[in-house]
């Protein structure tokens, strides 16, 4: 038993490396500014009513100019906002137009929120959105839509005002994630990414206590932009030239709408430059002793089989390496399958790692917890990592509540339990809805739980999109 603290990774942008996305995008340009075919302007659709629109306008208009930090001394936590601007930073522009802009009645609004039932309130919602949605890709030549939530419209599909309702009792952020997962869902087809943006959240005269500031928010949004719009990447990860082209694939399960079956949520093909396929697999198993699903030989050898031939596709090889990340642990039947997928593409190096929770919690030398890194090698395959916890570059946790760290484990491992721990670090960077640092779960897991929340309302007969930009 051994305790190390992993150095924090370094991102490449376009003109060199550092640790933090803010700090690189601002002073060294997004990475993919080197590839000449990329999109200079982002030609946003906007979708709301008249007050919302408005105030969303204001905002762009801010994102634009720059913001500036919050006060505070934790000034490289609490970075100010250069801008989204052609000449540093994104090295791009926002446009948007009254005739890429499709506004919501107020009549059709008072109509959803006088519906009794929750459930028929959020299907209408969507309804209502859809429809403008599906003109504006139809009939503009548009990058990204932002939906614009009234405040009224959001309160009444999260909250159920039904006497009769058997709903009462769900949590709030669950049914606000149903109208979120719905409408990603049902535009799927339409291959255009959305935005959501709730009122209050750009309303600098309603913002909602404990919502983070202007700056922190600017650099969230217009990242998530960036990267919804370009297709492209504004950071990457450093890439070791003496390690194997390796292929990063994130397995997870998600319940159907009805409950009744469970199936693997995606298998996320990740390469060094973060560009990621996203496939749907087939309903599973539950294990009859601790009932957590698990895939058969037959299914796992389908799914990691589908995933190397879509890599393939995209970058027209095999890779050397292989890399699954699971959010449960690894059933032998599973490794029998994934193996014989890799043997028949003439794949020698592969690496199984299970990310779970773990309970076990480790104190730092003063009142911070751990530094972020942290590391306690249980065994040669066994570990817990500290992945939130004291970030040095922010002199401080940038946490509301006590961080806990993951427990690695290692299946059938080519590499070490510390080369595994840091290539996981570094994939906890690659979430372009977050610029913080300090990401807690890998891209590979993340992405694996938001697609399952969003391809549950997918058709089964209908191809899911391959790109994050639809799920994130």
């Amino acid at each position: 038993m051994k305790v190390k603290v992993l150095a924090e990774p370094s991102l490449e942008f376009g003109k060199g490396t550092h640790i933090c996305p803010r700090v690189g995008i601002e002073r060294l340009g997004v990475y993919d500014k080197k590839d000449e075919f990329r999109k200079s302007e982002l030609r946003l659709g906007i979708v709301g009513r008249g007050e919302g629109v408005d105030k969303l306008d204001v905002w762009l208009e801010k994102c634009r100019g720059g913001i500036l930090p919050k006060e505070s001394k934790l000034a490289n936590l609490f970075k100010g906002f250069g801008g989204f601007t052609d000449s540093h930073g994104f090295h791009s522009k926002l446009l948007s137009s009254p005739a890429y802009t499709r506004s919501l009645q107020k009549s059709s609004l008072n109509k959803i929120r006088s519906i009794n039932s929750r459930e028929d309130r959020v299907n209408a919602a969507v309804e209502l959105f859809y429809d403008q949605i599906r003109f504006l890709t139809e009939n503009r030549a548009v990058d990204v839509i932002i939906c614009v939530i009234p405040d009224d419209l959001f309160e009444s599909i999260t909250k159920n005002t039904s006497r009769n309702s058997e709903d009462n009792d769900q949590i709030e952020v669950y049914m606000e994630h149903n109208f979120r997962r719905m409408i990603k869902a049902k535009t799927m087809h339409l291959g255009v990414p959305l935005q959501l943006v709730i009122e209050n959240t750009i309303d600098d005269t309603k913002a909602p206590l404990g919502q983070q500031d202007d700056a922190t928010k600017a650099w969230n949004f217009s990242t998530a932009l960036y990267y919804k719009g370009n297709r492209t990447v504004p950071w990457r990860l450093v890439e070791n030239t003496y390690k194997p082209r390796s292929c990063y694939v994130g397995i997870g399960f998600y319940k159907s709408r009805d409950g009744e079956t469970i199936s693997t949520s995606l298998a996320q093909v990740f390469d060094e430059f973060g560009h990621g396929v996203i496939l749907r697999g087939s309903p599973v198993a539950l294990d009859k002793t601790d009932r957590r699903p698990y895939m058969s030989k037959e299914q796992a050898f389908e799914l990691l089989s589908n995933a190397l031939s879509e890599y393939d596709k995209a970058l027209m090889q095999m890779p050397a390496r292989v890399v699954i990340h699971k959010s449960s642990q690894f059933r032998g039947c599973e490794i029998e399958g994934f193996n014989k997928a890799l043997d028949s593409k003439s794949i020698r190096s592969r690496d199984y790692v299970s990310i779970t929770e773990s309970d076990i919690r480790l104190f730092g030398e003063n009142n911070y917890p751990p530094k972020r890194g942290t590391l306690l090698q249980l065994s040669e395959s066994e570990g817990l990592l500290y992945t939130r916890g004291f970030v040095d570059f922010y002199k401080t946790y940038p946490g509301m509540y006590i961080p806990s760290p993951l427990r690695i484990i290692a299946h059938e491992n080519d590499s070490s339990l510390e080369e595994l721990c840091e290539e996981l670090l570094g994939l906890t960077k690659m979430n372009w809805n977050n610029t913080q640092l300090d990401g807690r779960l890998p891209i590979t897991i993340e992405c694996a739980k938001k697609v399952g929340e969003i391809m549950k309302y997918v058709d089964e007969n209908e191809k899911p999109q391959v790109s994050y930009s639809f799920y994130m």
